[in-house]
């Protein structure tokens, strides 16, 4: 995983992780830190396995890591978080040392499946839908406390356990 703890490390992503943890300190609704960020990449990697798509451990950690990278913009600045989490995701991946970098092939997978997270297309890459699916999955909308608070659709809300 060294890839991944790379991305991790790196100056841009702790700025606005940490950033993001400052905003959704009081949140009481779903939060996208390190826990809701390893809960997908921990669905996406077991169904990746169940399904025999043949994805890297750490090419589906590190969609997952990066997947919500650009919420703090979202907040601030009403940038849909999957546009300019594109973008700040290319600055990490390109920002990697040589010796734990990614192919380009990887990093246009990444990125697309940043992109495609939220809103999945008819023609979604193998990534992009196990990204969007995963996402979905690891919402624990049934034991959450702010549940009925909650303005997220019924059909949108995930009211069973899901892997």
């Amino acid at each position: 995983m060294e890839r991944v703890n790379a991305i991790w490390d790196h100056p841009i992503y702790q700025a606005y992780y940490r950033k993001l943890e400052q905003l959704e300190k009081d949140r009481i609704f779903c939060r996208h830190q390190m826990i809701h960020l390893l809960d997908v990449a921990r669905i996406a990697y077991i169904r990746n396995l169940e399904d025999g798509l043949g994805f890297s451990k750490e090419l589906v950690y590190a969609a997952a890591i990066l997947h919500d990278i650009g919420k703090s913009l979202q907040y601030e600045e009403k940038i849909p978080h999957e546009l300019v989490g594109v973008a700040i995701a290319d600055q990490i991946l390109s920002g990697l040392p040589e010796e734990v970098t990614f192919t380009e092939e990887e990093k246009d997978q990444i990125l697309t499946a940043i992109k495609g997270h939220r809103r999945l297309r008819e023609d979604a890459e193998p990534l992009e839908r196990l990204l969007y699916e995963s996402d979905k999955a690891s919402r624990m909308c049934f034991a959450c406390p702010a549940e009925a608070e909650c303005d997220w659709s019924k059909e949108k809300k995930n009211m069973e356990i899901k892997v």
